[in-house]
């Protein structure tokens, strides 16, 4: 599909946007499915957007592990692929996939059988729990193919390809919205899911997502071939967990800082939960523009360290901050200024739409801050710098946001106090992360490869 040359390496900012651009528009179709599949059970009320809300929530914890993991896979992968150690790189790719097919089905098992007890921890309850559990129940197969799907997809980034992704979130995309529209009303003869067909199509989206990349990928249409993809390469295992684990743990923190945040929003009720939601979709146009950049960050500071040029590494990171500043800003400028509007399209509730509105004019603010966390936090996992991140995650999430909102709670403040404690995590974050990379120890972080 795209085959980058062997030994090419994009340099300075033009680098970083070559890099950058593919990936955004790919998570920007993401993010559209996902506000697409809040939109469709929008029209059946806010218990079933709970539902959607919990179904992705678990979507996003999955994700974020097995990103953590295969944080050790993009340094490992890309320093390869710098110093031209391509058969190396390819096998770092296998041993991936492998390592990722065993959690996708521990996970979609787990979270299937335990469906309710996990929608009972978001502390919800009535029509809402009871839709989150089967919503979660009809997700958690498709989850399989989700995880694989992600680890061909970083591997690819890795080296530099950022089109094949693209293609296939596309295809995802047509797929999905097609199914989630047709299903959840029963269009075209067939069978009417209710808000449950949200929850379908968003599974055939990944089904369709994962088979597509996977023959494309044995049938060596990339620009990275399987190379013994039965036999078990132990050492490399390990190599990926020793680097990966850090970031793993982090996003194990960081999603439990969240789900936490959420509970204390929870009992709120229903109308806070679901404006939570609905925030966190319809700003993730801007977040996708950060992860972009993330990406973008990643792959080329751990290729340079891998050409050994540590002075074009420290201008990537740089240049991926600059122009993830510029764009998330901008971006979240603009769906600050349209938020009624924007929340009124998803539901027409008015203390939902309130609250929602509040929440991105809040975290719309934070954009520089979360711009900075993006693309500096990528660029020290890509040198394989994974424990700084941890560090801070675990500094600002615990001990701030969640810290914070918890004193609120506890002193019955209003949720619009819950929702500000998120300000303080981000601006703290912000200069841990410019700190950490400006001292430059992470240039150290993997000693050879």
């Amino acid at each position: 599909m795209n085959t980058p040359a062997e030994g090419f390496i994009p340099q300075g900012s033009r680098g970083v946007w070559l890099l950058a651009w593919p990936s955004i528009i790919t998570n920007l179709l993401y993010a559209t499915g996902s506000i697409i599949a809040i939109k469709i059970v929008g029209q059946f009320g806010s218990d079933e957007i709970a539902a959607a809300v919990t179904g992705q929530r678990i979507s996003f914890i999955l994700q974020a592990v097995l990103s953590g993991v295969l944080a050790g896979t993009t340094a490992l992968v890309a320093r390869n692929w710098g110093a031209k150690n391509y058969d190396n790189a390819s096998q770092f790719i296998v041993t991936t996939v492998q390592l990722v097919l065993v959690l996708s089905v521990v996970t979609s098992i787990f979270v299937h059988r335990y469906a309710y007890d996990i929608s009972f921890f978001f502390a919800l309850r009535g029509d809402a729990l009871t839709y989150s559990s089967e919503y979660l129940r009809v997700l958690s197969p498709y989850f399989i193919f989700y995880g694989l799907g992600i680890a061909l997809i970083t591997a690819l980034r890795a080296v530099g390809d950022v089109k094949t992704p693209l293609i296939i979130a596309l295809i995802m995309n047509i797929s999905g919205i097609f199914f989630m529209i047709v299903l959840a009303n029963g269009y075209l003869g067939f069978k009417n899911y209710g808000y449950l067909g949200a929850a379908v199509g968003n599974g055939i989206s990944y089904l369709v997502g994962g088979v597509c990349i996977i023959v494309a990928w044995v049938s060596g249409l990339l620009s990275v071939r399987p190379k013994n993809y039965l036999g078990i390469n132990f050492s490399q295992i390990k190599e990926i967990l020793f680097v990966g684990y850090p970031a793993a743990l982090e996003q194990v923190v960081f999603q439990f800082g969240i789900t936490a945040f959420l509970i204390l929003v929870s009992y709120y009720g229903t109308d806070a939960y679901a404006a939570y939601g609905i925030g966190v979709q319809i700003l993730s146009f801007s977040f996708v523009i950060g992860f972009g950049f993330s990406i973008a960050g990643a792959t080329l500071v751990g290729q340079h360290l891998g050409a050994l040029d540590v002075n074009q590494a420290r201008r990537s990171g740089w240049g991926a901050m600059r122009l993830s500043i510029i764009s998330m800003s901008l971006f979240g400028l603009l769906i600050s200024l349209f938020a009624e509007p924007l929340a009124y399209f998803m539901i027409n509730d008015e203390s939902v739409v309130r609250l929602t509105v509040l929440f991105i004019w809040l975290l719309g603010s934070m954009q520089p801050f979360m711009a900075i966390e993006f693309s500096l936090g990528g660029a020290l996992r890509g040198a394989g710098d994974t424990k700084t991140p941890l560090m801070i995650t675990l500094t600002c999430l615990v001990l701030i946001r969640v810290s914070l909102a918890g004193l609120f709670f506890y002193f019955s403040l209003p949720v619009e106090y819950i929702f500000a404690s998120l300000l303080a995590d981000y601006i703290v974050k912000g200069f841990l992360y410019t700190y950490s990379f400006r001292s430059g120890k992470w240039v150290h972080a993997i000693k050879s490869t």
